[in-house]
C-alpha cells in the first residue's frame, strides 16, 4: 500500500542524528512522499537540503508560519516571494493564524496570510493552513479570498462539525493526523460526516505523534497508524483509505517535476 505524509518537517534538528534511518523506515512502510512545510528563512535551506539528498520524496513548500510572523515580517515574504519567482514548490505554506501561542502580532499575521493567500491564487498552488486557536478566523479569510480558484489544505484539523463542512464547502481538504488517534481529539464523530474524499493524511512530525507513541517525537513511519485509526473511525478498509488519500494529496498539491 502506498500512503502520503502531507505534513512533515523533516528538516527539523529533531531528526538530525537520524534523518536517513527515518526516511528509510517510513518509505519501507509504504510512505512514498513527504510533503515539507516552510516556516521561516532559517528552515529554507535545510528544507532544500532534505529535498536535494531525497529527491521524489521530500517535496518542499514555501511559507511563513504564523508563529514567526513579527513586526518586521514584510522583510523575510519578500525573500520567500524571490524564491517561488525562481523556482516551483508543492504549495504555498505553511501559513495561518495562531492565537494559541501568542496575540501579539494577530493583525500581522492576519495581514501576512492575505499576502501568501495572493501568490498561491497568482502561481494556482495550493496553501496549507495552520488555524491553532483560530479555527473561525481563517475561515473568515478564505471565505473573503475565495474566488474559485483557491484550494488546499487545512493542516491539523480539529475544528467542529460546521467548520469541518465550511472546509469542504470552500473546496479545501482536511489534514488528518495524530489528533485523529486521541480519545479526546473530538474528530470521531466529524469524520465520518465529512468522507474520505475531503482527507489527507499527515504526521506533523517532530509534533503530535500518535498514540500509542503520544509525547514522543513523532514520525512520518506513523502514517499507516493514522491510516488504520481513520480506517476504523470510517469503518472502510485501509486499503481505501490509503488509495484515497494518497490521490488526494497527489491532487491538491503542485507537481514540481
Amino acid at each position: 500500500m502506498a500512503y502520503i505524509d502531507s505534513h512533515v518537517h523533516i528538516y527539523s534538528s529533531k531528526y538530525d542524528e537520524d534523518r536517513d534511518a527515518v526516511i528509510q523506515a517510513a518509505v519501507e512502510q509504504g510512505v512514498e512522499k513527504l510533503y515539507m512545510p516552510n516556516i521561516d528563512i532559517p528552515s529554507i535551506d535545510a528544507m532544500l537540503e532534505a529535498e536535494l539528498r531525497y529527491p521524489g520524496v521530500c517535496v518542499p513548500m514555501m511559507g511563513l508560519h504564523p508563529c514567526d510572523v513579527s513586526k518586521d515580517f514584510e522583510k523575510d515574504l519578500y525573500i520567500m516571494e524571490d524564491w517561488i519567482s525562481k523556482r516551483a514548490f508543492a504549495a504555498i505554506g505553511e501559513t495561518g493564524i495562531d492565537l494559541y501561542w501568542d496575540k501579539t502580532f494577530f493583525e500581522q499575521q492576519k495581514e501576512a496570510l492575505r499576502i501568501q493567500i495572493q501568490w498561491a491564487k497568482a502561481k494556482n498552488w495550493p496553501i496549507v493552513l495552520h488555524c491553532r486557536e483560530s479555527m473561525q478566523e481563517v475561515l473568515e479569510i478564505i471565505q473573503e479570498e475565495q474566488d474559485g480558484t483557491l484550494k488546499g489544505i487545512f493542516h491539523c484539523f480539529s475544528g467542529t462539525l460546521e467548520q469541518a463542512q465550511k472546509v469542504v464547502e470552500l473546496g479545501f481538504l482536511l489534514g488528518i493526523g495524530g489528533v485523529a488517534t486521541f480519545k479526546n481529539g473530538g474528530l470521531q464523530p466529524i469524520l465520518p460526516a465529512i468522507g474520505l474524499e475531503h482527507l489527507v493524511l499527515e504526521t506533523d512530525g517532530p509534533y503530535l505523534a500518535p498514540t500509542p507513541h503520544r509525547g514522543k517525537r513523532n514520525t512520518p513511519e506513523y502514517i499507516p497508524l493514522i491510516a488504520q485509526v481513520v480506517a476504523d473511525i470510517l469503518e472502510k478498509p485501509l486499503e481505501e483509505v490509503a488509495s484515497v488519500t494518497t490521490k488526494n494529496s497527489l491532487n491538491i498539491f503542485h507537481p514540481i517535476s
